[in-house]
């Protein structure tokens, strides 16, 4: 019970010393506009172009950063995508390499081993060299 007083008397002088420091306006309550008072409240020129100069720099400085940052994300994802693309060239080349010299059996059905084909024509031309007398050679 006794701390129930306590903290409502110290709610009420925490009432009252609100309520005695509420801030005020700054503005006169006399409407007589003075060169004085207009320099009291608003900027003058040089000021405002100090301030619209300060805060185009701040801009493009954070337009920088933002511009470089994105620039890094990109170049990381477009290496990253390029690395797969060449991995995948090359495996696709190797494997069409490999089925061609008969190394790795046809994909469904489709043969494209030329290195028979390579061999019966050696052995063709090899044949037609053997056919021919040395006789014929030497009397040119």
């Amino acid at each position: 019970m006794k701390s129930d007083i306590i903290d409502n008397k110290n709610k009420s002088t925490m009432i009252r010393q609100l309520i005695t420091e509420f801030p005020l306006t700054d503005v006169p309550k006399e409407r007589t506009v003075t060169e004085e008072k207009i320099r009291k409240y608003t900027y003058t020129k040089e000021e405002v172009d100090a301030l619209i100069a300060d805060a185009v720099k701040e801009a493009v400085e954070e337009a920088v950063k933002i511009d470089e940052a994105s620039m890094a994300k990109h170049n990381r994802d477009a290496t990253v995508i390029s690395m797969i693309l060449g991995f995948t060239t090359l495996a696709l080349f190797v494997d069409g390499l490999l089925r061609m010299l008969g190394i790795i059996p046809p994909f469904m059905d489709i043969d494209v081993n030329i290195l028979d084909l390579i061999v019966d024509r050696v052995k063709s031309d090899i044949d037609s060299v053997r056919q021919v007398p040395i006789q014929k050679i030497f009397h040119r």
